[in-house]
């Protein structure tokens, strides 16, 4: 059973299951609208989304200079999210949007806890709807919970437990993403496919156990399943 907390994610193991989390690509050349920051890319958009560090992203919070976007799904919202962050959930918002009031110029910062790939994508959308200061918070949510930072939420002191799910696809579909859902919560994480059309999600759901039915889709196929199946084997189109 792939299956760990995200305290455990914290060593060396992290960095590997993370990588599913990201953009599709990255570039370590800045440009003006980036603050020298990384940037990465995302499928569908030319926007290249700047990757704030954390402790720049606390220093915005803390002189009140950046507004907090949080890119996840309501019941992880209503947990647990940054003081003062509004939900507009990946990749383009929702209804009523409240980032449709912002100013273009307004300074956002969009999070997920993946750490950011949901982020990214909604980042890469108000890039492209105009917005000119816009980052995502390159360590993700989690990192801000565990260092203490304000919290909003009715569970804030919860900390959902991290399931790996790790696929396989057509390489022709590389830099498109492959998706996990719980459809009863609403809740739902992303992340791109590999060159090779290998890909890894990894889940942080409230309300979900191993036997929780939970749906993976690509462009190719669509599996329904229980998480910990999921988690136990490599999903492909052959687990329809």
């Amino acid at each position: 059973m792939q299956r760990r907390t995200f305290l455990a994610a914290a060593g060396a193991a992290g960095v590997t299951a993370f990588a599913g989390c990201l953009g599709s690509s990255s570039s370590g050349t800045p440009d003006n609208n980036t603050n020298g920051y990384e940037t990465i890319s995302v499928d569908g958009s030319n926007a290249q989304v700047p990757l704030a560090p954390i402790d720049d992203v606390y220093q915005w919070f803390q002189d009140e200079s950046a507004k907090f976007v949080d890119a996840r799904g309501q019941r992880q919202y209503d947990a647990s999210h940054i003081k003062g962050a509004v939900l507009s959930p990946a990749p383009d918002g929702q209804a009523n949007d409240p980032t449709g009031a912002w100013e273009k110029s307004q300074r956002i910062v969009t999070y997920c806890g993946c750490p950011h790939h949901l982020s990214s994508m909604r980042a890469a959308s108000l890039i492209d709807s105009g917005y000119t200061e816009v980052f995502a918070l390159d360590e993700g949510f989690f990192t801000w919970r565990d260092r203490g930072y304000p919290l909003q939420g009715s569970e804030v002191d919860v900390e959902p437990p991290s399931y790996t799910i790790r696929g396989q696809t057509d390489a022709s579909l590389a830099g498109q993403n492959a998706w996990a859902r719980h459809e009863a919560s609403g809740q739902r994480e992303a992340g791109p496919i590999a060159d090779d059309g290998s890909f890894e999600l990894v889940l942080h759901f409230f309300d979900v156990t191993e036997s929780s039915p939970i749906v993976v889709e690509t462009p190719a196929y669509r599996v329904e399943r229980p998480l910990g199946e999921l988690a136990d084997t490599v999903v492909t189109n052959v687990n329809r």
